[in-house]
């Protein structure tokens, strides 16, 4: 029997190992797409920290969380199956290294699963945009880059949740083909803000 095209245990978690630095194209430009550092995590924080839903979560850029964060970006960096990326502008500016300003983030997870005749997925979380960048088409050319590279890689599917809040967010990921075809659930254990 052969198996269905687009479904099986065809991709590993080199979806993520494999990737290397890459210009994404904008509508008006380009940007460098690549792997965080831990000198990248201050600003990621920042882009979380701006977001009001992420901050009611307890996001903060203050000063005294670092220690958490940089547990969980390196929990991050050391698993094979986790890639946390950052969006790079390449219009000119930068930080004081002179390497560019971070302008975006995205954390990508590749799931195997039993489901779906034994399909990976890959799980797109914390997908964030400078305010000060919006409406470039960074979002979007993030969102291309991991649906292509997922298809490359074999992954079948590719999913994320968003917070019913987020209602403009929803609009944006169904404009790129997303479909609203579950209702997610949690259950916090420890606080509201985690």
């Amino acid at each position: 029997m052969v198996p269905d095209p687009g479904f099986g245990p065809r991709c590993s978690v080199g979806i993520v190992e494999r990737m290397n630095d890459m210009n994404l194209e904008l509508p008006a430009g380009s940007a460098l797409l690549r792997r965080a550092t831990i000198e990248d995590l201050p600003t990621i924080i920042d882009l979380l920290a701006d977001d009001p839903i992420s901050a009611a979560r307890g996001d903060s850029a203050d000063a005294g969380d670092r220690e958490a964060y940089e547990a969980a970006f390196a929990a991050i960096d050391r698993d094979p199956a986790q890639r946390l990326l950052v969006v790079v502008d390449s219009d000119g500016s930068s930080d004081s290294d002179g390497a560019g300003t971070v302008i975006a983030t995205m954390q990508l997870t590749v799931i195997p699963g039993l489901a779906r005749r034994g399909a990976s997925r890959l799980q797109i979380e914390a997908v964030r945009v400078s305010s000060s960048q919006r409406n470039r088409g960074i979002g979007a050319a993030m969102m291309r880059w991991a649906i292509e590279d997922a298809r490359t890689a074999g992954v079948p599917l590719v999913q994320l949740t968003s917070d019913a809040a987020r209602v403009d967010a929803h609009r944006f990921y169904e404009r790129l083909g997303f479909e609203a075809s579950h209702v997610g659930f949690k259950y916090r254990i420890l606080s509201e803000k985690n």
